[in-house]
């Protein structure tokens, strides 16, 4: 038998390198791999579909499934976890001090449906002390003018969204005509340390540990599309590929927890591996796969989509992802 051969375009990963270098070969698939940036690969994905099976951010995934007659479908392998209080950035010589200062000011965003986005302004209109529509949105590029929006949204009428193509979000907040700019990636001003730019939550990380443990949330920002035709015509390649995925990603767990030689060269690292194992999942695998593993982040966001227009309707996790993924065989 003739495998089929599919193209995967995603970021590199140590827990998806063994699928990379072929080391993990998805049983009855002739797997090629792209590499790319994220941008590029969800540009190039969500708006031609140049390729079978793709990393796609996951607020762009739910929104296309979202809707009707969607041109993908998907399996439940989260690569990508971030926490995003990490991604509120202010002038370091501005007014705004905490979160609740945000409440009537204006916000940059790169896109509506970036999923860092709506996991912060979720945060912030549950949290942290501005409602969705007390705050006036502002879309674009954060260090280049022009980034359209990608998603199809549904904002709500009552918030307030506009697009400014010619100028950056971060020359916008340097000018003081935005009091903040959400972004998954640091503007380049910050990342550059001069100084004029800051975290509006320089202790993010005790504040995202915080947060986790009180409601079991840990971001998914990216999983894994199929074209809808790929998949209809051969849906065992679905399980396959969350197989292949699941094998990766053990080989990963394994370099993580070597004790014999520093195959990521950070000293004690298997001793920080197990703390973060028993902290993060200590009921169940590491970084789990699959919607059980997952349920409270993946209900979380979801809502967060449908408050914010994300989505075309509400959604739930099994709506999302093919149903071969759902269930798995037992011996």
């Amino acid at each position: 038998m003739t495998d089929i051969s599919l193209t995967l375009a995603i970021e590199d990963y140590d827990h998806v390198r063994a699928l990379m270098t072929g080391e993990i070969k998805p049983k009855g698939i002739d797997l090629t791999c792209l590499q790319f940036q994220v941008e590029e690969t969800f540009f190039r994905f969500a708006n031609a579909y140049e390729w079978e099976v793709s990393e796609l951010s996951f607020a762009k995934f739910c929104s296309l499934r979202s809707q009707d007659d969607t041109p993908i479908v998907g399996i439940p392998v989260f690569i990508s976890r971030m926490f995003r209080h990490s991604a509120f950035y202010v002038r370091s010589d501005g007014k705004i001090k905490k979160s609740s200062d945000l409440k009537g000011c204006r916000i940059g965003v790169p896109e509506w449906t970036q999923t860092a986005t709506v996991y912060a302004r979720g945060w912030l209109h549950h949290e942290g002390g501005a409602k969705l529509d007390e705050v006036e949105w502002v879309q674009g590029g954060v260090n280049q003018p022009g980034r359209l929006e990608m998603g199809k949204t549904n904002i709500p009428k009552n918030v307030k969204i506009t697009a400014n193509s010619n100028e950056s979000l971060s020359n916008l907040l340097l000018k003081g005509e935005l009091d903040a700019i959400i972004s998954a990636r640091p503007p380049d001003v910050f990342l550059s340390g001069d100084g004029r730019l800051q975290r509006l939550m320089p202790d993010h990380r005790e504040i995202e540990l915080d947060y986790f443990q009180r409601t079991g949330v840990y971001p998914i920002m990216h999983t894994i599309a199929i074209k809808r035709d790929v998949y209809e015509k051969n849906p065992w390649i679905a399980v396959n590929l969350m197989t292949a995925f699941e094998a990766a990603k053990d080989k990963m767990v394994e370099r993580l927890s070597d004790i014999n030689v520093s195959r990521i060269p950070l000293p004690w690292l298997p001793d920080t591996f197990e703390k973060i194992k028993a902290d993060f999942f200590p009921d169940g695998e590491y970084w789990p796969y699959g919607i059980e593993g997952s349920r409270a982040t993946l209900e979380t966001f979801l809502r967060y989509c449908d408050e914010q227009g994300v989505t075309q309707k509400k959604m739930t996790p099994e709506e999302l992802f093919v149903p071969e993924t759902l269930t798995s065989f037992k011996v």
